[in-house]
């Protein structure tokens, strides 16, 4: 066994230095987002009781995704892509400590905490893929997202418990003469997260980036092998809000406290984190949408056991079947996407960032969809029957990922010739 692990850290001591780089940056950020996804919707939760709100701070969060990214552009002709991806990793604790201390949630103050750590996650998310595009190439990039998704996964077993056994233990202490709530415990995390997040940008200032050397990075159209990548972007954006917000409330609503956030997420987390970074570790292109199409199964299931039981049992198994699914679809579509990117910015000749930027809009269509389908449902009809149905509807229209992305991946193949990236 020593062995064997010896090995691995061998094979990843022989990647190159801003591949090494970003794993390691991305591992200490994989601590920060199981707090933002999971812990931030059971917060509003807690203090207005309205799962609409989750669904309305998740959509001005995708608004402030896109504008930053567009704003993101518009710097990276002036400044070094990895300290503007240090600085979305330092906004994101910062917007997240804000929303914390406020001491009353109504929608304007949802609104602006949504859009301002959606801006901050929008400077992470676009320079993390441009990083990685061109840190990368198509041959190693199965490692990268499996490495990655294994500490994503490790992270989503590991923290909801920490945080969740910490919130449960500390309502009633009194430390200095103050009576602690669970809210003074979420306020402390905040501050952990800070440190992470600084930890993290140190670590991220080894490497040795470069910029995109053409400036122009909004175009409004495109080929037609990106349209299609844009239409899978959708799909995904529209199931990627989902499982944001519907853990938080479904938990909330059905199961109890953040306590059991923790305990659902790790059942069988552990499991799905050694399969990814294996699936990672051992499998080449030509088995991505095998991957891909399992996720995609697990999650239809969950979301069809959800809405039949809609009770304890239920969320549990939705829950288990998202953990699964999670990191099995990431380990799949970011190289598709990246090797998409590979073909077309070949093909027009373009800014790489161009594709990611427009790749945000076409996440963010999906998701303004997606909550605006369960907010629709939940005003409407009611909160139950959103929460019941409005999963299974985005589980079924994400079954026609599958065959889109067999599509894309056929067509590069054998219609162009896909540009290699540095490694």
């Amino acid at each position: 066994m020593s062995k064997k692990l010896t090995g691995e850290i061998a094979f990843f001591r022989s990647q190159s230095l801003n591949i090494r780089t970003l794993l390691i940056t991305n591992m200490l950020y994989a601590i920060i987002l199981p707090i933002i996804e999971i812990f931030v919707g059971a917060y509003i939760m807690r203090n207005t009781g309205s799962p609409s709100y989750v669904a309305m701070f998740q959509l001005f969060m995708y608004i402030g995704i896109v504008c930053t990214s567009v704003l993101n552009g518009w710097l990276l002709k002036f400044i070094k892509v990895n300290l503007l991806y240090s600085f979305g990793i330092i906004l994101s604790a910062i917007a997240l400590m804000a929303m914390m201390f406020v001491q009353q949630l109504g929608i304007f103050e949802i609104g602006v905490a949504g859009f301002l750590l959606g801006g901050s996650t929008g400077f992470f998310w676009t320079n993390r893929y441009l990083l990685t595009l061109n840190s990368t190439n198509d041959d190693n990039r199965n490692y990268f997202f499996g490495l990655e998704s294994f500490f994503f996964s490790l992270w989503n077993i590991v923290v909801p418990l920490i945080v969740g056994a910490f919130l449960a233990s500390i309502h009633g202490k009194v430390i200095f003469g103050h009576t602690l709530d669970v809210n003074s415990g979420y306020r402390l995390i905040t501050i952990a997260v800070l440190v992470i997040a600084i930890l993290a940008t140190i670590v991220l200032s080894r490497g040795n980036f470069t910029n995109p050397v053409q400036k122009k990075f909004i175009y409004f159209k495109f080929h037609v092998l990106w349209q299609k990548l844009l239409a899978l972007s959708g799909l995904k954006g529209m199931v990627q809000g989902f499982l944001v917000t519907a853990p938080a409330i479904l938990v909330m609503r059905l199961v109890g406290e953040e306590g059991s956030l923790g305990l659902i997420q790790g059942i069988g987390g552990g499991l799905t984190a050694i399969l990814v970074y294996v699936l990672g570790r051992v499998s080449k292109p030509h088995h991505r949408m095998r991957i891909f199409g399992f996720g995609l199964f697990v999650f239809f299931i969950g979301t069809v056991l959800n809405g039949l039981m809609f009770s304890a049992v239920g969320v549990i198994l939705f829950v288990l079947c998202k953990v699964i699914f999670q990191p099995l679809h990431d380990l799949a579509y970011f190289p598709t996407m990246m090797k998409t990117i590979d073909a077309v910015s070949a093909i027009e000749n373009r800014n790489e960032y161009a594709y990611i930027m427009s790749h945000e809009v076409g996440l963010f269509v999906g998701r303004a969809f997606g909550m605006l389908l369960f907010i629709a449902f939940a005003y409407f009809i009611s909160e139950e029957f959103a929460l019941k149905y409005a999963l299974i509807v985005v589980g079924t229209i994400q079954l026609l990922s599958l065959p889109l992305a067999q599509h894309i991946i056929k067509e590069i193949d054998t219609k162009y010739t896909v540009k290699a990236s540095d490694s």
